[in-house]
């Protein structure tokens, strides 16, 4: 600490930072003067006032009965005192988790939302709104040029990138900005829109966060959680909203209730987003209660990913006591944090091994230009690999695992009649193409190029299921609708309005398949309810 004051006085005041890295097992000597707590009370003294930070890594490891314990209590104590005195944390850390509890940089916390969270148009408290969590995102590499001359000392290296938009019917002219328009591909279609007419469909919410309603927190699954957590706050120094924020925290703790809000962090962002608040009661004083937030999802972001019940398969694939007691036993042996112990890749302390992997061989990088790519290290072995010691203890459940299990190879599926007609059969010359290819349940040849009158929905069906130029579908379409204008204007008494209803079903499930012909759809549907 004398080192740091000595070196930058008082500038950087707040940046200075000790990193004190031990496992506190030895005993601490007694100072010349006064007791050794009243030495931790200088120097605690002397930190605050100089803006240094302090953070305690204690590397213990499995002690297995060693270290003398009222020492290691007395080397504790000692340490929580700067924590209570100063700027100052002790982290508890066992080997492989050593290399995440050493944080390069602390990010000042932001606000993302300063305003009111609205209960009601007469009940309003003024909150903050921070990042809790935020994910760690692989850095930005930008491209990097060495065409500038060795001696040009102010070349920037950067690579800028221009484009230039050409006529189709003529490639030497080019388009200025203020003739070209956006086009957005539906299928084999383009719809062109203008910057003004996406300016009047374009969704503008007001900046507010409002309350939605409450429900049951079992009602809420935590596999439903999206993006980062953000934390509600009481705005600083308003006793009000502190007050009013507990009160409805522990209301909602009391009655396991969580409270459903609609965001908007910004004025006129592009979305608003519905989420979760769930009370966080603190337990320290002087700190206020206050909220979690988390996203939840609309009802398009739901994947629903179910497995098949093991009682819809017959008796003789269900597993026997025998093979689920040995999948239990080796689901128990690969849990992290087993009871008694402490957890083996906390996510406090555990670091991104892709970053870490990445930084490392950037600063090698950086010191030699031509150095390979370094071996992993030992730390993040222990990270990415199985545990040798945890295997090599459990080997007699790996073991009965593997034996209760008999692996085979899985028979590949036979390609359904679409994927055949799609193909080419064998033997076939370039010329001929798909005229031969028949289907796989029927001799004869399946190639029609024209929707019957017979048998109009069975014709289409065949005709999309090939692919014979990038138009194809387009024409199928447009055949259909065509098909579809006859049988109405042709009907005697609406002795055909039956057929029409099912050639207009077959057209919505195709368009629908292949997400093209929605304009023929809607013309088509608009002739036959008109």
């Amino acid at each position: 600490m004398d080192m740091l004051i000595k070196k930058y006085q008082a500038t950087n005041k707040g940046k200075k930072r000790l990193c004190l890295i031990t496992n506190a097992l030895c005993p601490v000597k007694y100072p010349y003067e006064g007791t050794r707590e009243d030495q931790v009370n200088t120097i605690a003294a002397q930190m605050s006032a100089r803006g240094v930070k302090m953070e305690s890594v204690i590397a213990r490891g499995r002690l297995n009965g060693g270290g003398n314990q009222r020492i290691i209590e007395e080397n504790d104590r000692l340490l929580n005192l700067f924590s209570e005195k100063t700027s100052a944390k002790a982290v508890h850390v066992e080997t492989p988790a050593l290399l995440g509890a050493l944080r390069t940089r602390n990010i000042s916390p932001v606000t993302i939302f300063r305003g009111d969270l609205e209960l009601s148009s007469k009940m309003k408290i003024k909150v903050w709104v921070y990042k809790k969590t935020i994910e760690e995102r692989f850095p930005t590499l930008k491209k990097y040029s060495d065409k500038a001359p060795p001696t040009d000392r102010f070349a920037t290296h950067e690579v800028k990138l221009d484009y230039e938009y050409k006529s189709v019917e003529d490639p030497s002219k080019v388009i200025p900005p203020e003739q070209r328009i956006k086009g957005y591909r539906y299928g084999p279609q383009v719809f062109p829109i203008s910057s003004a007419e996406w300016d009047v469909v374009k969704f503008k919410p007001e900046k507010s966060v409002k309350l939605l309603g409450f429900a049951d927190a079992s009602n809420i699954m935590r596999h439903h959680y999206m993006k980062d957590v953000n934390i509600f706050i009481p705005e600083p120094g308003n006793t009000c909203a502190a007050f009013a924020v507990s009160a409805l925290a522990r209301a909602m703790k009391e009655m396991n209730k969580v409270a459903i809000l609609r965001c908007v962090w910004r004025q006129h962002q592009r979305n608003a987003v519905v989420g979760v608040l769930t009370p966080k009661i603190s337990e320290k004083d002087g700190t206020p209660d206050s909220f979690y937030y988390n996203v939840l999802p609309f009802a398009e972001d739901v994947r629903e990913f179910q497995s098949p019940s093991f009682s819809n398969f017959p008796a003789s694939w269900l597993p026997n006591e025998q093979q689920q007691e040995a999948a239990d036993n080796l689901v128990k042996m690969l849990d992290l944090a087993p009871s008694g112990k402490q957890e083996a890749l906390p996510p406090d302390f555990t670091p991104n091994p892709i970053l870490e992997r990445f930084y490392h061989h950037l600063e090698l990088k950086s010191k030699h230009s031509d150095a390979a790519v370094p071996p992993l290290d030992e730390t993040l072995k222990t990270i990415t690999e199985p545990d040798p010691d945890l295997l090599s203890a459990n080997k007699n459940v790996v073991d009965a695992f593997c034996k209760s299990f008999e692996l085979k190879e899985h028979p590949r599926l036979k390609k359904s009649s679409k994927q055949l007609l799609r193909e080419k059969p064998p033997g076939l010359d370039e010329e001929e193409g798909y005229e031969g290819a028949t289907n796989a349940l029927s001799p004869k040849p399946v190639k029609i190029k024209k929707i019957g009158d017979s048998s109009p929905v069975q014709d289409f069906e065949v005709m999309m299921s090939g692919r014979d130029s990038p138009d194809w579908v387009g024409k199928v379409i447009k055949d259909m609708k065509n098909k579809i204008y006859n049988l109405v204007e042709n009907s005697y008494e609406g002795d055909s309005h039956g057929k029409t209803l099912e050639c207009l079903l077959a057209l919505r499930k195709g368009c629908m398949l292949e997400q093209v012909g929605l304009i023929s759809l809607l013309d088509a549907l608009v002739y036959v309810l008109g």
